[in-house]
């Protein structure tokens, strides 16, 4: 991270966990179109994001559980990675460039009457872990694990919260992004990573790339 981006991003708090989630899809930079994504094009197997110790969970993600606990819980007898075959590599793609064309994006202050709120966007309408929650909910459907698939919180090229969906896989962890319909390897996304869900019970684990925010607020 760039001493600008530092400078901006303590400026904030931190408060912006996940404020400044509504962006239009948007190619990011050097990234190509998943329609022309193959596992060929996959960079060789690389180490996944590094683990430093627990973080607080996101509120907001505390309140989706209470609603939808299917969706938090680890069950240990899951893989925590993913063997990527050209079959699963397309699914991954497919399934992140379909919602983020189905998706209409909405902060969720105009959409819930509140700041921060995480849930299926069953209206057409969310912000960004609203996307990266279907996304999830769809790829389980397709029989990948959950395990392996870990609701992220990082530093956008903004300076600001985001939230992405973690796939981790034998040949790294692959980001998917309302952002871009490109599915990217984790180093090459630009972002600062903050912290994702645990692999071994419910909770969150820190990524080390920024302190771990407690609350969210307004932008």
């Amino acid at each position: 991270m760039n001493a600008r981006t530092k400078t901006r991003t303590k400026n904030r708090g931190f408060r912006a966990a996940l404020i400044g989630c509504m962006v239009a899809t948007a190619m990011i930079a050097g990234a190509e179109p998943a329609l022309t994504q193959s596992v060929a094009a996959l960079p060789s197997p690389t180490a996944g994001a590094s683990v430093v110790g627990d973080a607080r969970p996101v509120a907001a993600w505390v309140e989706f559980c209470q609603r939808h606990r299917e969706e938090c819980g680890v069950n240990p007898l899951e893989p925590a990675t993913i063997a990527l075959t050209p079959r699963l590599w397309q699914t991954i793609a497919t399934v992140n460039r379909t919602v983020n064309a189905k998706i209409k994006a909405l902060v969720d202050q105009e959409h819930w009457g509140t700041p921060d709120r995480w849930d299926f966007p069953l209206d057409g309408h969310g912000d960004c872990e609203d996307y990266q929650l279907l996304k999830r909910k769809q790829l389980v459907e397709h029989g990948l694990p959950r395990r392996a698939m870990r609701m992220t919180v990082v530093i956008d090229e903004k300076g600001e919260g985001h939230a992405v969906l973690m796939i981790r896989t034998d040949r790294g962890d692959l980001i998917l992004d309302n952002k871009t319909d490109a599915v990217l390897p984790w180093h090459q996304t630009g972002y600062v990573y903050v912290k994702r869900e645990g692999q071994d019970g419910l909770g969150w684990v820190s990524l080390g790339g920024a302190t771990s925010p407690t609350v969210t607020a307004n932008r």
